[in-house]
């Protein structure tokens, strides 16, 4: 066979490897074939692979080495090195554009991102909530219920929030600039008032009305302006009933004693806010489909680049082992092919969530066609030519890039959706890519 025929024959193959992400999309938005389903063939196709790059890959490797006149040490880290090289930038490249928003393409990367993105959205709100005393006599387990109920409103130099006499409707806490207490002067009156406190950032105000039930016993008031958290007295009210814990905790703050210890402090703002942070590891359906929205949004080219990424370092190992049309790595090829599947379906159906049409949906698979093919070729006219030490290293930097994508995508995936049943069909992959690398290295 010559070399062009060689080269063409090998495009093929990266081709037919990576069609399979075409027919997942498909599945994924037309079709309703069952999540379980789609685990068991993720699995089956992430056991192969790791068989695969065990032996045909890594171990045939550290053999060629050997016949070079490596030891068995030095070939082992040769090996090693490679794999740990490529595994590398696979993962901070990932992690990079599933910041970017490539994260929207599959739910477990997506999960993450989405708690991330929350903690990063409520780290500055929780430490304001750590530095008010009345709120810090709740649980700090309970952030993730209070979160949600928190507004913010911006009080214009001057303003006045509420009146003495007012009724007590909501709970403030200063979350920027500061406010005046202003004592006797009830909105009648005209009367300005003596200042009697300033309240800085993390201050609480308006608790006691609202716990009394009572009507407001001061007037606030900025001077150059400042912003406020709000929480709306049936919000408070709901959460008290919602929550026994936290119902618990604002009967106490209900005694005179506990309102006039309140500055005493509590629990420390900083153990406070640490615990309540490390509460926040649930996100709701709506804030789920909120951050998938705007993750989505202008996050094409980091989707394309995500899917190009799973792509490339499996098409180059396909490339580097094809030698003839009649010899090359079935079982790599079948476990990416496989692999593609659900992964195309999984993808398909979040991108649909996040407001993508069908045809952006394939243009954006389409994408992976062509790496795909232009990989396998580059693998094969690069890689697969040399036996070198260079060649074998690089092999094994692609390997790892591989292997790492079976960890950080195609393992989390499957049991997600197939749960502890998804062993059996690992097992199974790893043993029928076994047996095709017996078979032919007996034949």
């Amino acid at each position: 066979m010559g070399k062009l025929t060689e080269l063409f024959a090998v495009i093929l193959v990266g081709l037919f490897t990576t069609s399979s992400c075409m027919v997942g999309a498909a599945i994924g938005l037309y079709a309703n074939l069952s999540r379980r389903a789609l685990a068991s063939i993720l699995a089956f196709a992430a056991g192969s692979l790791i068989s695969a790059l065990a032996i045909e890959l890594a171990f045939k490797g550290a053999m060629e080495l050997h016949r070079q006149g490596f030891n068995a040490h030095s070939a082992w880290g040769v090996i090693a090195g490679g794999f740990a090289c490529g595994a590398t930038v696979y993962f901070t490249v990932s992690l990079f554009l599933e910041r970017s928003g490539a994260a929207v393409r599959l739910p477990t990367q997506f999960r993450e991102y989405a708690l991330a993105r929350k903690h990063e959205r409520t780290k500055e709100l929780i430490g304001l909530l750590a530095k008010c005393d009345l709120l810090r006599h709740l649980p700090a387990e309970a952030i993730e219920q209070i979160l949600p109920k928190i507004r913010t409103q911006a009080v214009k130099a001057g303003e006045v929030v509420f009146h003495a006499g007012d009724p007590a409707d909501a709970l403030y806490i200063v979350a920027r600039g500061s406010v005046q207490v202003v004592a006797d002067s009830p909105r009648d009156t005209g009367e300005t008032g003596t200042v009697i406190a300033e309240l800085g950032p993390g201050t609480a105000f308006g608790e006691m009305g609202l716990i009394s039930g009572g009507t407001r016993t001061a007037t606030i008031r900025t001077v150059a302006g400042a912003e406020l958290l709000e929480i709306d007295r049936g919000e408070f009210d709901a959460l008290i009933a919602a929550d026994p814990i936290v119902a618990r905790a604002v009967r106490q703050l209900s005694h005179d004693r506990a309102i006039r210890n309140l500055s005493l402090g509590g629990a420390n703002p900083s153990t406070w806010a640490r615990v309540a942070g490390h509460s926040l590891e649930h996100v709701s359906r709506m804030e789920t489909n909120k951050m998938l929205r705007e993750a989505g949004q202008g996050a094409g080219m980091a989707i394309v680049l995500g899917n190009i990424l799973d792509t490339i370092p499996g098409c180059l190992v396909i490339g580097a082992n094809f030698n003839t049309a009649a010899n090359f790595s079935l079982t790599l090829m079948l476990g990416m092919f496989l692999g593609g599947i659900p992964e195309g379906a999984a993808s398909a159906s979040m991108l649909r969530r996040a407001g993508y049409k069908p045809r952006v949906i394939f243009s954006l698979w389409a994408t992976v066609l062509l790496a795909g093919m232009v990989a396998a070729a580059i693998g094969k006219a690069y890689i697969g030519t040399s036996d070198s030490l260079a060649a074998v290293f690089c092999e094994a930097v692609a390997g790892g890039a591989v292997l790492a994508l079976v960890a950080h995508t195609m393992i989390p995936e499957a049991i997600d959706d197939g749960g502890s049943l998804v062993v059996l069909p690992t097992v199974a992959g790893f043993l029928f890519a076994l047996y095709l690398a017996l078979v032919t290295a007996l034949a």
